[in-house]
């Protein structure tokens, strides 16, 4: 839990996502703000992609992965 909380990706993804919060509370709503919500939707599945995929570089790099295979 801790690689996703102090990730600079993640903490991105949700100061975004605050910003876009505030627009749709005090916004116009049209078409752009759904494309925007569809643009934060897609940069939040990035940044757990990145996070899971280094998390997994670190376990094989360790050895951690290596366990088991011969």
């Amino acid at each position: 839990m801790r690689k996703f909380l102090f990730n600079g990706a993640m903490i991105g993804v949700v100061a975004g996502g605050w910003n876009i919060l505030q627009a749709t509370r005090h916004g116009p709503r049209d078409w752009r703000l759904v494309l925007t919500w569809i643009g934060w939707a897609l940069s939040v599945a990035v940044a757990i992609g990145n996070v899971t995929k280094d998390a997994e570089d670190k376990k094989l790099t360790s050895g951690e992965g290596k366990r088991g295979k011969k």
